[in-house]
């Protein structure tokens, strides 16, 4: 049985223990340093990025997290956490915005524009996640990040088209963002939510980078 941490600070936490409960994971939900010891896997669930930032520096989380990633442990961040491991923020909160880093991309929060942006699209299994899962899939976006720049060893996932009514499309120029990467195997992100649908491919994939014992 894999053991896999999940960032409980704020955010969407109870759905990702949820899901990977049901794949047969043991859960522990990491609001202290101490809560890292044991675990196995790590996920930076979404909700409000900066606030999440806030209250990982106030538990004393901070360092830790940062040497999680820099150990190249496995580490999946949905939305707001995939703010939290971008190296770069293009947007940042007034006055700057903490993050753990690590993930050699840039991305650009509240990408599709404010609540009113939310939505969902159909979108298909890359070729990397083959071997675990195939076929499209519902991708939950809710005031979603998309990443605008990467390094070269960051392998990209999943792209959304853009819709000619975007404002931010418009404003940024291109025709497709992309809403899904890979960096070794060691992190993953995802700017929608796989959580908030009954699909566990996405969960399933992660527990497949935690080697096992």
């Amino acid at each position: 049985m894999k053991c896999i941490g999940i960032l409980a600070l704020q955010g969407g936490v109870a759905e990702h223990v949820s899901h990977l409960e049901e794949l047969g994971a043991k859960v522990v939900e990491v609001r202290l340093p101490e809560d890292m010891a044991g675990i196995e896997g790590l996920v930076l669930p979404g909700g409000e990025s900066s606030a999440i930032a806030h209250l990982i520096t106030t538990a004393g989380l901070m360092d830790p997290l940062k040497a999680w990633v820099a150990e190249g442990k496995p580490t999946w961040g949905t939305c707001a956490g995939m703010i939290l491991l971008s190296d770069k923020i293009a947007n940042p909160k007034r006055g700057g915005q903490a993050t753990i880093g690590g993930l050699h991309v840039c991305v650009k929060r509240n990408f599709f524009g404010s609540q009113l942006g939310s939505f969902v699209s159909t979108l298909t299994f890359p070729e990397p996640l083959s071997a675990h899962a195939e076929g499209e899939y519902r991708g939950v976006f809710i005031r979603a990040p998309a990443i605008v720049s990467h390094d070269q060893d960051v392998t990209v996932l999943a792209r959304v088209v853009q819709k000619k009514t975007s404002i931010s499309a418009l404003q940024d120029g291109v025709s497709e963002v992309i809403v899904a990467a890979k960096q070794g195997n060691h992190i993953l992100c995802t700017s929608f939510h796989p959580e908030l649908t009954s699909d566990l491919r996405w969960a399933r994939y992660f527990l497949s980078m935690v080697p096992e014992k």
